[in-house]
């Protein structure tokens, strides 16, 4: 590997890897609602180029509280775990403790990273309104890690699939696909090797009155802002 440029700058002193699992029904009827259903974070360490820590917690589904077979067998998430869990604002403010905890925001710049644009735009966006909460401002802007791969490496949009993506950089995916936290340990693995061949991982994406924009590479560098657990909605 290029060991020059592992202790060059990075955009930020941590990326945050997200990855939600949902509620889901086979075909995904249009009416359907997602839920998050597991709340994972991979914390990357950009000097040091290695996962540093992680989080991970299951989530209790209010509006359709019972999983079906379908979600249960693409997830491994059972009846039984989502049932014993917190219901989501509660695990926001767990993640958001952990979060401060690492003095993301405050000591050291981060930004959130995920898979495509749907963790944030819909999944979040979704479950903010479902749980009555305000959207998160540290979530507001993330890096699509599709996005950059795909203009990094000069490959079209269908090349931007997680094994895709992990196959063209000669790795294999590492644990259990559509496990929330297998998934972003394996996106932050893709996110590392990018990093050791030189490319500026910066935000690309953000949300905006609901709406998903795109955010040029060309603008000022921002991190995310120190978490804090969003106002209730009226």
């Amino acid at each position: 590997m290029q060991k020059e440029h592992i202790s060059g700058d990075s955009c930020y002193d941590y990326i945050c890897v997200v990855d939600f699992e949902a509620t889901c029904e086979e075909g995904n009827p249009p009416e359907f609602v997602h839920e998050i259903i597991e709340f994972p974070v991979v914390l990357v360490n950009t000097r040091t180029l290695e996962i540093e820590d992680t989080f991970q917690q299951y989530v209790k589904p209010e509006v359709n509280p019972k999983l079906s077979d379908f979600c249960i067998s693409l997830t491994g998430i059972t009846q039984d775990i989502v049932d014993k869990a917190d219901i989501f604002p509660q695990v926001l403010q767990n993640v958001i403790e952990w979060m401060r905890q690492r003095e993301l925001g405050t000591k050291y710049s981060y930004s959130m990273l995920t898979d495509g644009s749907w963790d944030m735009s819909k999944f979040l966006n979704i479950q903010c309104r479902i749980s009555r909460i305000k959207y998160p401002s540290f979530a507001k802007k993330w890096i699509n890690i599709r996005k950059s791969y795909g203009n990094f490496y000069k490959v079209p949009r269908n090349q931007t699939k997680l094994t895709i993506m992990l196959e063209n950089l000669g790795m294999s995916y590492d644990g259990r696909p559509h496990s929330g936290l297998d998934d972003s340990k394996n996106i932050a693995r893709i996110a590392i090797r990018m990093l050791q061949d030189g490319c500026d991982l910066r935000v690309n994406e953000r949300i905006h009155g609901g709406q998903l924009m795109t955010v040029s590479s060309s603008g000022p560098l921002e991190g995310a802002p120190a978490p804090q657990m969003p106002r209730y909605r009226n």
